[in-house]
């Protein structure tokens, strides 16, 4: 079983002993591998566990007993390893002599790694890449041992100049890329070896005494900004106790997720373990949009970053149009060998501006709105003169490079655009959730036209827009089949592709469903075949192309649960939006309170408990971000801008299952901070 730690973009992912040995295990900084084998071994053999894990989302501890080897009696040495990420990484390894006896014993490390960019690595895992034809990674690097410094150098061959340095705090006998100590150990004597992991993309080398005060400093670092972050949040006690743990452990991983490092993006959070530790543009924006209740100062931060990440030219080579959000940036061997920046998502570049006024709705920064005015003009160009490729009002894709994404929605997957049938539609596709996106966001943008800068030609032109793109939406996307409901897409052919999907519930969220087919959508949202019991699923299990273990086309994923809920919600459809709460932060209780990217959707009837889908991030941002927009959902928290006040439009009674009490405090909405408490049922906002 894989174990990870990370700091920033600095993460491990290891087996359960502390070994790194498999093919998509490793020590990854900078979107490179710096690390791909690192084994120990008693008399030649591996230890045996007794009990790993990890600790805090940084640092875990391995707890291992020897094999009976070379003449060992079994148990006779307990092994412990510690491991710390951070810049580098630092591993402790203290080995006991347990017995009554005096062992001689050789305990043995051996080193490499390939440079390998992390894109690359991602092709041989089983869910996200494509193993059987994946190219070959790199041949192991050159290892060489400095006597002086009692390290070893690993160093990038075929002309560059990355490296890793592995400094070690005891002399051993040093063959190739092993170390071999030679140990006797009376009974209750222990023998302790630190190892220090350096990386540097730039070749730049650390002194051994240098790189020992480093990761001191480093692990002081790490913990003071965990407890700074935990500060800010705001507290939640609570007698529900699976929404009280949810949100303390998405408080954690979110914190884990913030990367290192220049500039604004290094405070934002990265999408998602492993292979997804960077600014993604629609991951990071729903996010944010999940997480306004830990206060405006992410969402501010993503958008001034994605404003400077903003495409300006038209390069078909990285899917690139002026005024598009970028997709995903890379760094380090990724950005040499694939793209430094991707722009192939349709959806991030209308998100951005519905992300943009909510936060004014949050803060009312009218100064953030006038100084993100150009990038907010710039998308909605995007929209009507590159997003709607054909001229016919609605957003389309379709990629323009070869090693781009075929599919350019949040269901990413080569698989997932399919028609009730199973067969698979053929760009460029319109996805109904990102009318509804678009839809919201010409409203959203429409207000600020009007009251900040003061343009009332644009806010009647965009309303316009939004009213004409509701009415050709309403006509074109919906079917009358299944009781009625909007389809997942428009093929290139303008053929609606008729699978039932969760995406009909983003169109709750967005606002584009009229009224009078609220009530259907509900139904098509809550109905046996998309609700499985755990949550909204993919896709209905109506469909050919259902499947509950494919990655978009029948699982069911947190963020998208929490956007329907949302959507619910705003209709005031209250038991159907507690439903999905209940059972999602149910689900979050079966893996430990800490929700997966996505989850298996078979039926809550048939199973005790949710299926894990083995590959799925963990820890993931818009996971994280899900208990805390359904705790916002559940209270039925808003911001009423003109007023300056924190609202609530709950129910006058929540159910009893959400617990007799709860208070969350220190939520900062206008430059204020506000404590809400649940009593008996009943939700109070107040000033604190």
């Amino acid at each position: 079983m894989a174990l990870t730690i990370l700091e920033g973009s600095t993460f491990c992912i290891c087996d359960e002993l502390g070994d790194v040995d498999g093919e998509t295990e490793g020590l990854f900084a900078e979107d490179t591998r710096f690390l791909s084998l690192l084994r120990l071994t008693i008399n030649g053999a591996k230890p045996l566990l007794l009990s790993s894990g990890v600790v805090e989302y940084f640092s875990a501890a391995f707890y291992l007993r020897n094999p009976a080897a070379g003449g060992l009696p079994t148990d006779s040495l307990s092994i412990t390893r510690e491991r710390f990420v951070g810049e580098g990484m630092q591993d402790r390894i203290v080995i006991r002599n347990e017995g009554m006896e005096p062992l001689s014993f050789e305990l043995a490390l051996e080193l490499a790694t390939d440079f390998a960019d992390i894109l690359s690595v991602k092709e041989h895992d089983f869910s996200l890449g494509d193993p059987t034809r994946a190219k070959p990674l790199p041949p192991p690097a050159h290892v060489r041992f400095e006597e002086e410094h009692n390290q070893f150098v690993l160093e990038e061959s075929n002309g560059g100049i990355a490296r890793t340095q592995v400094i070690l705090s005891q002399r051993g006998e040093i063959e190739g890329s092993r170390a071999a100590y030679h140990l006797e150990l009376q009974p209750r004597e222990q023998w302790e070896l630190r190892l220090d992991i350096l990386a540097a993309i730039d070749g730049d080398s650390i002194a051994p005494r240098a790189a020992e005060r480093q990761f001191g400093e480093e692990l002081t670092r790490v913990r003071e900004s965990l407890a700074a972050w935990q500060l800010r949040v705001p507290q939640i006690r609570s007698d529900w106790d699976d929404l009280a743990h949810s949100f303390s452990r998405s408080v954690a991983d979110l914190a884990s997720l913030r990367m290192r490092g220049g500039g604004r993006a290094g405070r934002l959070p990265a999408a998602g373990m492993p292979w997804f530790m960077t600014v993604f543009g629609r991951d990071t924006i729903i996010t944010c949009l999940q997480t306004l209740l830990f206060g405006p100062e992410l969402a501010r931060t993503a958008l001034e970053t994605l404003a400077e990440l903003q495409a300006r030219e038209d390069d078909p080579d990285i899917d690139a149009e002026p005024g598009k959000i970028v997709h995903e940036l890379r760094s380090g061997r990724a950005a040499e060998n694939w793209f430094r920046a991707y722009y192939g998502t349709v959806d991030a570049t209308p998100l951005y501006l519905v992300l943009l006024s909510e936060v004014w709705r949050w803060t009312d920064d009218s100064a953030l709105m006038r100084e993100l005015k150009e990038p907010a003009l710039r998308a909605l160009a995007w929209i009507d003169e590159y997003g709607d490729r054909d001229g016919d009002g609605f957003v389309e894709y379709e990629r323009r490079t070869p090693r781009g994404l075929e599919n350019q929605s949040w269901k990413d997957s080569g698989d997932s655009q399919r028609f009730h049938d199973g067969t698979i539609a053929k760009a460029p596709i319109a996805p109904a959730e990102v009318q509804g996106y678009v839809y919201d966001a010409k409203l959203r943008t429409a207000e600020l036209a009007r009251e900040i800068w003061r343009d009332r030609a644009l806010a009647e032109r965009l309303e316009h827009d939004a009213q004409e793109l509701q009415r050709r939406f309403n006509e074109q996307f919906w079917t009358d089949a299944r009781g009625g409901y909007y389809v997942l897409a428009l093929d290139g052919e303008k053929r609606q592709v008729d699978s039932l999907c969760s995406n009909v519930g983003h169109l709750l969220w967005s606002g584009i469903v009229p009224t009078e087919r609220v009530d259907a959508i509900v139904d098509a949202v809550m109905g046996q075949d998309l609700w499985s019991g755990w949550g909204v699923r993919t896709m209905s299990a109506g469909d050919a192309g259902y499947n509950p273990l494919s990655y978009h086309n029948g699982t069911v994923w947190p963020h998208d649960n929490s956007l329907i809920a949302h959507g619910l919600a705003r209709h005031a459809r209250w038991p159907e939006a507690q439903r999905i709460i209940r059972r999602m932060l149910g689900a979050a209780a079966h893996f430990g309170h800490q929700l997966p990217e996505v989850f298996a959707g078979m039926p809550r009837a048939e199973t005790p408990f949710p299926i894990a889908y083995p590959t799925a991030a963990r820890p993931q941002a818009w996971a994280a971000g899900t208990p805390v927009l359904l705790l916002q959902v559940l209270l039925g928290l808003e911001p009423d801008r003109r007023r300056h006040q924190l609202e609530t439009n709950a129910p006058e009674e929540l159910p009893s299952w959400c617990g007799r009490s709860l208070r969350l405090s220190g939520i900062r909405a206008f430059d204020r901070q506000w404590d809400v408490r649940m009593e008996r049922g009943r939700v109070t906002v107040e000033e604190a």
